[in-house]
């Protein structure tokens, strides 16, 4: 059995990023490609289809890569091993994302503004669902707080009348 290190809460937390992303992708590509088909027709569906991929892929990416840092940095967020895949996932999702929106730029067969609205719902909703489940979550600090019973014997009885009085102005 491993050890358990100092970000094994946060993994679940990531995970319900994932799949709630996942249900946000099968919503997006089918709005976005019913709307981009009745506003544009084939080149509507398609620029919503492409557009719900792209940007439930890149933003999946970041949740993607904050679970590949916790284990190729074995839990340690200040270490090179975590900043690292971090920041690399981040440059492979910058030019992965310029290299596909170059070779889409003129195509006839898809329609720009569809594509750009359905990559900015897309990455809109993943933000609030980022927020929303990272605000919802309960993940412990390890601090220990005044009057937690930790330092109750340094503390607890033996104040001194000046502790009691708190600091002069």
């Amino acid at each position: 059995m491993t050890t358990p290190n100092g970000l094994d809460h946060v993994r679940p937390v990531f995970r319900r990023i994932l799949l709630q992303g996942a249900v946000l992708a099968v919503a997006l590509a089918v709005v976005g490609g019913v709307v981009g088909l009745l506003v544009a027709g084939g080149p509507g569906l398609a620029g919503g289809l492409i557009g719900a991929v792209m940007s439930v892929v890149f933003c999946g990416l970041t949740a993607v890569s904050v679970l590949l840092a916790i284990r190729f940095s074995h839990g340690q967020m200040i270490s090179g091993a975590f900043f690292g895949t971090i920041m690399g996932t981040f440059l492979v999702k910058f030019v992965l994302f310029i290299v596909v929106l170059v070779s889409l730029k003129d195509r006839d067969w898809v329609s720009t503004p569809v594509l750009a609205v359905a990559i900015i719902v897309g990455v809109v909703g993943s933000l609030v669902i980022d927020v929303s489940v990272i605000a919802r979550s309960r993940v412990p600090i390890g601090v220990s707080l005044p009057g937690d019973g930790a330092d109750d014997g340094a503390h607890g009885a033996a104040r001194t009348d000046a502790e009691k009085r708190g600091p002069r102005a």
